[in-house]
């Protein structure tokens, strides 16, 4: 059995939290996929520089709007994809060969499980290997859900994982779900030339995000993706290339790519946790506000463990680890209670805090107030006609309470109406003391906060 001060399980947020602050300790990073975690290689990185691509596609097909005669050719698509992949292939290449020349960091390459308090074996290339450590830190990810209708039919379907890769668009995509994921890799392929279909089983897209934004959205999409909503998947049938789903109203839809995007589960059901006495439910390690694990010395983070599975979440929890690590007198907390999101689909959609629904739902004495990109000068600009901010406050105290964008720049836009929840700064301060840029886009959040009754800031 080999010793070491650390073992951090998983080459993502988990290994980035292993800095200079951690020379003196001798620390073992076991890896099982490639470094950099689902971030760099499958998820936020690919699936935004592909967005990126996709956005350019559009605004050619959009030139119109400004006047300009423009005529988009084709989306190089194996270019494009080879672009990216090039770049984080040998980002990750370079991280994992950076860690293995570190003095004090020993890489075991392979899926650890827990064999004991604070000790795990890991199945390498070379055999099984046993390792304990003092203190351990589980960062060991998610992975896609796949429904067993998809995964017992016996054919071929992508999921966020491998569908950036393929070799070509897709002349026929199925995307199976509704949610963030299935919505941006909808935008990407449909930009690249496929014929794209959803099916998902809630009446509305984007069920999770505020009640405006989600009708919105799926209003605007219409037009470019076949739409099959309230809808359940029965079966999978056919040969690969040439799919046959089956819908519950009995609808048969063919398509050469099946994209599997209903959601994502925690990691923690294929580690052996009960071996080490940590507490999970569903596969999500359970943690307290320090991040620990009902296991003495050992730690979870990112999402393996969270609630909010989200990269710049994870970040901070590893700073939290990190530090509760290095200082284990003073440990500090991780806090939730305003963590901003984004889905970079066509258009733009960001948002924090609480839903209309969601604020309903907690009784509590609100108003809220809309804002349309469309009634500012730089809406007009861009020739914006479908975007808004919509701001919800607590009646009498002007407490933010949550906030919404749709349209161009929303992940931009929404930062200083994070920062407002974040320190409690009430809508009327925030719409009043600052010096708000004009013609900027940034008009669209002030005029909404302004528009808030005036009681209620």
């Amino acid at each position: 059995m080999r010793s070491h001060d650390l073992i951090v399980i998983g080459a993502g947020t988990g290994n980035n939290l292993v800095d200079d602050r951690f020379a003196h300790l001798d620390v073992a990073v076991v890896a099982e996929g490639p470094f950099g975690g689902t971030c760099l290689n499958a998820g936020c990185i690919p699936s935004k520089m592909l967005a990126a691509t996709a956005d350019v596609a559009d605004a050619v097909r959009e030139a119109h709007r400004h006047d300009i005669d423009a005529e988009l050719r084709r989306v190089r698509w194996t270019d494009a994809r080879d672009r990216v992949f090039g770049r984080l292939d040998t980002t990750a290449k370079e991280g994992e060969e950076g860690r293995r020349a570190s003095e004090n960091v020993t890489v075991y390459r392979g899926r650890a499980r827990f064999t004991g308090e604070r000790r795990i074996g890991v199945e390498t290339a070379s055999g099984p290997v046993e390792l304990r450590a003092d203190r351990i830190v589980v960062a060991a990810g998610g992975r896609p859900v796949v429904p067993p209708v998809v995964a017992d039919a016996g054919l071929p379907y992508e999921t966020s994982d491998t569908v950036m890769r393929l070799k070509a668009p897709p002349e026929r995509l199925v995307v199976l779900g509704g949610g963030y994921i299935a919505a941006e890799l909808a935008h990407v392929f449909h930009s690249a030339g496929s014929h794209v279909t959803v099916v998902e089983q809630r009446d509305r897209l984007l069920a999770q995000q505020d009640e405006a934004v989600s009708e919105a959205f799926t209003d605007i999409v219409r037009d470019q993706w076949d739409l099959h909503l309230g809808r359940e998947l029965t079966e999978v049938s056919g040969q690969p290339g040439d799919l046959r789903l089956t819908l519950d109203d009995g609808t048969e839809l063919r398509a050469d790519t099946l994209l599997v995007a209903v959601g994502r589960r925690p990691n923690g059901d294929r580690l052996g946790l009960d071996a080490a006495g940590i507490d999970a439910e569903d596969g999500r390690i359970t943690v307290d506000e320090h991040l620990r694990t009902s296991a003495e010395g050992v730690w979870a983070l990112g999402d393996v463990s969270t609630a909010v599975p989200l990269k710049h979440v994870a970040n901070r929890e590893a700073e939290v680890v990190a530090h509760n690590l290095l200082h284990p007198g003073d440990l500090r907390t991780m806090s939730y209670d305003a963590v901003p999101a984004a889905v970079f689909t066509h258009p733009q959609i960001a948002q924090v805090g609480l839903t209309g629904q969601e604020a309903r739902e907690q009784g509590l004495d609100h108003v809220a107030a809309t804002h349309r990109y469309e009634d500012v000068a730089y809406g007009w600009a861009l020739e914006e006609t479908r975007g808004f901010c919509k701001v919800l406050v607590e009646w009498g105290t002007g407490r933010l309470l949550g906030a919404h964008l749709l349209g161009p720049q929303a992940a931009t836009l929404i930062q200083p109406l994070v920062v407002a929840q974040t320190f409690g700064i009430t809508a009327r301060d925030l719409a009043e003391k600052p010096l708000w840029i004009h013609p900027a886009l940034t008009e669209v959040v002030e005029n909404a906060l302004r528009e808030l009754d005036s009681t209620a800031s």
